[in-house]
């Protein structure tokens, strides 16, 4: 590996094994970089519209954010915002945090990201992390499983089990959770195109334990806008992905009414390179496309509005990140109110899982990572996250180890109980230097918001957000190049030595078992009526009406996904980018 790039972790919704920060531009427009790419004495006038770093060399004695914020050495009380938007915690506009007594009342959830080979190996990582005190369950996902591809398909050749979990049928969703209650446990699911596959064996799963619909707790991430942009985790054209999308908010809102019904992430924006600015306004930007859609489906936005939920990045720059998820509240608050009109405050709460940054582990001298992770963690506390997962430290080299797995959950455990970060809401509240960066965020990304709007929607604007992307993921490189930004191990204080810690490596036999499995699944049910029900749901995916009644019918009368997918592909087609 260069000694200038960085080894990215597994984050949750990984695409494969092995991904790398982009070292050059893939296309879209390079104005900001290029304007500054010559070191100036003072930032071009309309320096306020930058979402990324300049590029201005490691003796420049100026100090910016990765959204290209320049840092005053001192800050007072004239850096304040004339009027400042903080109300109080548990109220409009949430800046504070969306519960009044945030952590003195109830911790975060802990919810470690987990999942790999089979159900039943995971099955055992899950009910190991329950012992150890998390609070919450992940599921992490195969490649072929987040395509809506069975494991024998000959494209999933080497990738089963390998970046999580293979879930190909009611048979591996039951092993997954056997002995674990679902009434007891909340559970998210990191799936996105077939979201709503993964949510209804769940719920039969449920209902074969004997739990209501109404009592699952969880969320399914069901965001495939950010697919078409940063992982490409996509299997439909945009229009029919939205309808299943805004069906599962109307299935669940009649059914799972405690399910959060997707996680609006700007966590894969920013693995994908973006900066905090870029994050917050385009993952704000997919939120208002998710709202209109639903609204445009004839659903009553404070009816579904509350079981949205979003998931962002855990970055090194505390101060920016706190400012961050404090922006980000205040801006959907305002957004859901002035925008879409809703009168129910449940429905203006801008709620949010964080999970810290994949993309900054680095492989050389992995246990630094263990203090990277603590950083970022540290700051989704302070900033009022609502959920947390924290990374193992050996993610940049393979998934992580039981041992990995520990340390980081002790890490939240740390935080919570020795740190004092738990033992007050909103510890930075007031303080010059967040409050100024907290409203220089906020200003960024709704101008970056307009530009959006101005294409009509995220849905029409998926080249110009990944060209932007782009275009920060070549200033991060650029930067630790030039060695303007320190990444520690990595292009300063370098060891000779490389330390390989003990790996966690999948057994090639685990996936002959899974597609082993799979065979006598599909050797053992009534064909005929596997094949109606398949044929019911292209009946459907041709009309107008919700799509997962029907889906979940195949898949009780044991459909795989694969299947599943495959009859629904068969009507809407397949997305193929054209940039």
């Amino acid at each position: 590996m260069a000694e200038d790039t960085l080894a990215p972790g597994r984050e949750e919704g990984r695409q494969s094994s092995c991904r790398r920060r982009s070292i050059g531009p893939k296309g879209g427009p390079q104005v900001h970089i290029i304007r500054f790419m010559a070191t100036t004495a003072e930032p071009d006038s309309d320096s306020q519209d930058l979402s990324v770093a300049p590029i201005v060399g490691p003796d420049d004695p100026r100090r910016f954010t990765d959204s290209g914020i320049e840092i005053s050495e001192l800050y007072d009380e004239s850096d304040l915002p004339a009027e400042l938007d903080l109300g109080e915690p548990g109220s409009f506009p949430y800046t504070r945090g969306v519960h009044r007594e945030m952590y003195r009342k109830q911790t975060w959830t802990m919810r470690q990201y987990a999942g790999y080979a089979s159900a039943k190996e995971s099955n055992e990582r899950y009910r190991y992390l329950i012992s150890k005190g998390s609070t919450g369950l992940s599921m992490a996902f195969d490649l072929p499983t987040q395509l809506g591809l069975d494991s024998d398909n000959p494209r999933c050749l080497g990738e089963v089990g390998r970046t999580g979990v293979a879930i190909d049928t009611i048979d591996d969703m039951r092993t997954a959770f056997d002995g674990i209650p679902l009434e007891e446990v909340s559970t998210s699911m990191t799936i996105n195109a077939p979201a709503a596959c993964l949510l209804l064996l769940y719920e039969l799963v449920g209902e074969e334990q004997g739990v209501p619909s109404e009592q699952l707790r969880g969320t399914t991430q069901n965001d495939v806008l950010k697919e078409y942009i940063a992982r490409g985790n996509y299997i439909y054209p945009p229009e029919p992905t939205m309808r299943l999308t805004t069906d599962l908010f109307e299935y669940c809102h009649e059914r799972v009414p405690r399910w959060n019904t997707i996680s609006i992430s700007g966590y894969h924006f920013r693995e994908k390179g973006c900066s905090a600015v870029q994050e917050v306004a385009f993952t704000l930007s997919s939120g208002i496309a998710y709202v209109q859609a639903a609204i445009d489906k004839g659903l009553d936005v404070d009816d579904f509005a509350p079981r949205l939920a979003f998931f962002f990045n855990g970055h090194n720059n505390v101060f920016q990140e706190v400012a961050k998820f404090r922006a980000a509240r205040r801006m959907w608050a305002h957004i859901m109110t002035e925008r879409f009109g809703t009168k129910n405050p449940k429905a203006t709460m801008l709620r949010f899982h964080t999970q810290t940054g994949g993309v900054t582990l680095t492989a050389q001298q992995p246990e630094n990572n263990i203090v990277r992770v603590a950083l970022q963690a540290f700051a989704a506390v302070c900033g009022g996250t609502q959920s947390l997962h924290t990374n193992g430290f050996d993610e940049a080299l393979a998934l992580p180890t039981e041992r990995a797995a520990k340390i980081a959950l002790r890490t939240q455990q740390i935080l919570a109980n020795e740190s004092g970060a738990a033992d007050t809401v909103d510890p930075f509240a007031g303080s010059y230097f967040v409050e100024a960066l907290t409203d220089e965020i906020e200003a960024r990304a709704n101008r970056l918001i307009a530009k959006v709007d101005a294409l009509g929607g995220s849905v029409n604007a998926i080249q110009f957000i990944t060209g932007e992307i782009d275009e920060s993921a070549w200033g991060y490189q650029e930067r630790y190049r030039i060695k303007q930004d320190i990444v520690v191990g990595v292009n300063a204080f370098e060891e000779e030595d490389i330390e390989v810690p003990d790996l966690l490596r999948v057994d090639p036999e685990s996936e002959r078992e899974q597609v082993g499995r799979l065979k006598e699944f599909k050797a053992n049910r009534d064909q005929g009526l596997v094949a109606g029900r398949l044929e019911e749901l292209r009946e459907t995916a041709r009309g107008s009406e919700n799509l997962l009644p029907s889906i979940r019918q195949a898949l009780k009368d044991r459909a795989s996904l694969g299947e599943v997918c495959g009859a629904m592909q068969d009507v809407f087609g397949a997305y193929a980018p054209t940039f």
